[in-house]
This record gives structure tokens, sequence and C-alpha cells, in this order.
């Protein structure tokens, strides 16, 4: 029965089998019995509020009518980034529609977990069962599992925003990971290169935004905090060993001797001097 793009009725949900690799589950579910009449947002939100709508206006990343795939993992910033554009709508004067997707990399059962918020949230939401963790940390691909995971784990997500109808998928990356990205391609690639506020796909059919782009990651760990979401921890086994882990360390040992370090790294990519460049 054809129901992409629609919301369900209240009551009713759907369900398909998908392969991935050999083992792959998707569920799709409805939350609108859960939606909840939401104030405007107080003092606190305000800085928020701010930094993801200049971010929004300055880069053009949301249109009216536009349908968009929000990535969220469970953490801080996914949770942050979803519950904000979800309580946005009440004020700005254009009309948007939310799909939250989570795609469970099989380490510990993430999707069950954020079920019950998505419910609490209001929002449609699909949860994507795989075995994509483990297949990248397999004996096969010892080397650089953080690469395949990201390949295979963006991939299925252009496969389902494209399925559900979205033409823009929305990725909680802020400024702090622009920062470290452009210095993790520096260090470990020899190139310079970052994640991009707005980047247009497949001549134009999909699009990735970041309204979090121009926010702080310690404005969305305040923010996270006050709205006591239910942070999950990432089950991947090697984690704390990622080459971007290691550079924010490196950062925040710097910013303890100057708070201005990563403002200066992030203005310095719009304040290129070519003269004084090999």
């Amino acid at each position: 029965m054809p129901f992409f793009g629609l919301r369900l009725a209240e009551g009713q949900n759907a369900s398909f089998e998908r392969i991935l690799f050999g083992c792959a589950k998707s569920t799709w579910k409805d939350a609108t019995n859960g939606l909840m009449r939401r104030k405007m947002p107080g003092d606190g939100d305000q800085f928020l509020r701010r930094s993801v709508g200049k971010a929004i206006h300055k880069y053009q990343m949301i249109q009216n009518g536009d349908r968009i795939a929000v990535g969220v993992s469970g953490g801080k910033d996914s949770l942050s980034l979803l519950h904000f554009l979800s309580i946005r709508r009440q004020w700005v004067p254009i009309r948007y529609d939310l799909v939250a997707i989570h795609i469970d990399l099989g380490f510990d059962g993430t999707g069950e977990r954020l079920a019950p918020w998505f419910r609490q949230e209001g929002i449609l939401y699909h949860i994507e069962e795989t075995r994509i963790g483990p297949i990248a940390h397999s004996e096969i691909n010892r080397e650089n599992p953080c690469f395949l995971c990201a390949r295979l784990r963006r991939k299925r997500l252009f496969e389902l925003a494209f399925t559900m109808g979205c033409t823009k998928i929305a990725l909680a990356h802020h400024r702090d990971d622009i920062v470290e990205t452009l210095l993790i391609n520096m260090f470990y690639s020899g190139e310079i290169g970052t994640m991009v506020p707005h980047q247009r796909l497949f001549n134009g059919k999909l699009s990735i935004i970041r309204p979090l782009a121009l926010t702080d990651e310690d404005a969305i760990r305040g923010y996270a905090r006050t709205k006591a979401f239910r942070v999950i921890e990432s089950g991947c086994p090697t984690v704390k060993d990622a080459k971007r882990t290691q550079i924010k360390a490196i950062l925040a040992e710097l910013a303890r001797k100057n708070r201005r370090i990563k403002g200066n790294i992030f203005r310095s990519m719009r304040n290129i001097r070519k003269d004084y460049l090999p």
C-alpha cells in the first residue's frame, strides 16, 4: 500500500523488510498521537534560535513546502536539531515537513530507545536496523572502519530520503564539527576542505543542509541539558580512538589559553589570502 510522503492516520503503521548485507529490518511509525502543543522558546533558547535562524537564512536552507529528512543518531546534536526544527514551525511564516531517520548500526539496539522520544515529539519517524557497524569493524575492514561505516550509513540515508519523497537531508553538524573536519583533512589528507552548510547533490535533486553550522557545540550542549534530552551514547568500539576525538582534544587545549581559537579558524575559511599561499 503506498504511503510514502503521507502522514499515517492515528493507530496505523506500516512495515517492510529490506536486505542490507543479508540483515536489515525497516519499521515505519507515525507518532502523531503523541503530538503536544509547545510554547515559544524562552530566554535560554534565544542563542540557538538566532544562530540557527541566521544559518537557515544566510545559506537558504529551507523553503516553503520542503519535506526534510533529519538524520538522528541519538546524540545531543541531532536531538537538539530535530526538536528545534520542529518547534520552529510555530513561529516562522513558512511550512515544511520533517521526517526523523535513525540508522541503527547494529551495536546495541539504539532504535528501540529512540522510538519513545520520537512519539513524544509527535514526529513521523523511520528506524532502519542494520549490521553496518559490525561489518565496518570486521576482519575484512580493519584499517579504516570509520570510513566504511560513514559511507554505508550515508548511502542508506540517501536511499531512504528519496523513498520518502524528501528533497533535503538535515544533518546536525555544528561549527565545531566544521572546524575539526578542516583540520582532519589538513593533518591526515594533505588537503584543505570541510563540510559546507548547504550542499546540493545529484544535479540538485537532493540537498544536505546543516542548520547548526553557525552554532557552537557548547551552546548545543546547554540546550540539550535544559531540555533534559536522554542522550544515547554511541556503541562504536573505536569512537574514542577516532581522529576527530584527537583533534577535539587539541582544540580544547588551545582554547583553554585562547577562547577565540575555534572562532578564528572558522572565520579563516572565508578570509583566504591567496597571495600568501604557495
